[in-house]
């Protein structure tokens, strides 16, 4: 049985000492939306470390970390790209036009609560990796078709995105094409599928559906909090968007509630 408060503080100290120094760089570059691209590296290193302090590997560690390695390069490398030679995130340079004690409030308010989103979403990364391997079953099958429907409904809905937004003529307007016919927020979904995904190779272990609050925490933060209400109060002005988002689900393809 693994020790489960002991490894929380752990891994939690790992997250600190990362998010303090991706905050000092931040400090350095005037641009706190450097957050977003060391968001998906350091679940990646949450899995080495805790792979490596666990002290065995077996198949099902693998996959894990390997999934994680997959999903936090792709995300990691395609915000660099999207934001490369862009300046500060329109929401991060918002918050620095507005916000008192600056420094401070993001430190802890950005960083540090993006630490505590980080240890908390990356639940089945580590309860895994600390755990004893067991034989693969059915939860792994179906963690692997999740995850790998979710990653490429995100990899899919981002790439279309970027291939509209090269077109000089589709400038200042919505894409509402492909998987943005089907959902108005299709990367996010893919998103929290992909933690569904992951999710479900703890589930084989005993008390695995403990680690169930990672998928349901970045699920509800990516349709209720930072995710598609941001983004609808930035586009709740442009002349398309009542339009598209009658006929438009949120955020699970076709249904109108969700």
């Amino acid at each position: 049985m693994i020790d489960l408060q002991n490894i929380i503080l752990e891994i939690a100290l790992v997250i600190a000492l990362y998010m303090t120094i991706i905050f000092i760089r931040a400090v350095i570059r005037k641009d706190n939306s450097i957050v977003d691209i060391a968001w998906g590296a350091g679940f990646i290193i949450i899995a080495v470390y805790s792979i490596i302090q666990s002290g065995s590997v077996d198949l099902r560690k693998m996959i894990v970390s390997l999934l994680v390695l997959l999903w936090g390069l792709r995300l990691s490398f395609h915000i660099y790209v999207r934001n490369s030679g862009k300046g500060e995130d329109f929401r991060y340079k918002a918050w620095r036009d507005t916000w008192k004690f600056f420094y401070v409030r993001s430190f802890f308010q950005i960083f540090m609560l993006q630490g505590l989103f980080m240890l908390i979403i990356s639940t089945p990364i580590w309860f895994i990796n600390f755990n004893a391997g067991g034989p693969i079953g059915l939860w792994d099958s179906l963690g692997l078709v999740v995850f790998g429907f979710g990653f490429m409904f995100e990899v899919v809905a981002d790439y279309q995105l970027a291939e509209f937004k090269k077109v000089p003529s589709n400038k200042g307007k919505l894409i509402t094409s492909g998987l943005w016919s089907i959902s108005r927020h299709p990367n996010y979904f893919g998103e929290a599928l992909v933690w569904w995904g992951i999710s479900f190779y703890a589930m084989s272990f005993p008390n695995g559906w403990y680690t169930l609050i990672s998928p349901v925490v970045i699920t509800l933060l990516l349709r209720f909090v930072s995710g598609v209400p941001m983004l609808e109060r930035k586009y709740a002005n442009h002349p398309d968007w009542a339009e598209y988002k009658s006929k438009t689900a949120a955020f699970v393809p076709f249904v109108k509630f969700l």
